[in-house]
């Protein structure tokens, strides 16, 4: 979280159109949108360029999957505190499990409601503003 109070996040998803749904969740919610990304080396690239407060990852996506960085930021000291929050198509609990074992703290399944996830991400943002 910055000076101002406001709570940093980083999107990562290869399909635009989500990209474009979870943008506007973010900006309803309140946060600041660091940058919204297609792959995930850049995602991963910016995480350590930025180190936002949430991270909102796509699971499957080219470069590196949401869970690969899920596992690099939960290794990565300074990146302690970061909300992970996964994006997946995949509604099995085998693939749910292996997503909150990597380190995210939800995995929530698509399509997703716009204002379910904006709810989401606004609770987000008060328990990271009452870490502060």
């Amino acid at each position: 979280m910055n000076e101002t109070g406001s709570v940093s996040v980083i999107i990562a998803d290869d399909d635009p159109d989500i990209r474009a749904l979870v943008t506007i969740a973010t900006t309803r919610a309140g946060l600041n949108l660091v940058n919204a990304l297609g792959d995930g080396e850049s995602a991963w690239n910016a995480i350590r360029d930025h180190r936002p407060d949430l991270v909102v990852l796509d699971v499957s996506m080219p470069g590196k999957s949401g869970v690969e960085i899920s596992r690099l930021i939960r290794g990565e000291q300074s990146l302690n505190g970061t909300d992970i929050l996964l994006l997946s198509a995949a509604v099995s609990e085998t693939e749910k499990r292996t997503g909150i074992d990597a380190g995210a703290d939800e995995y929530v399944i698509k399509p997703f409601s716009p204002r379910d996830l904006t709810e989401r991400l606004s609770a987000y943002a008060e328990r990271i503003r009452a870490r502060a």
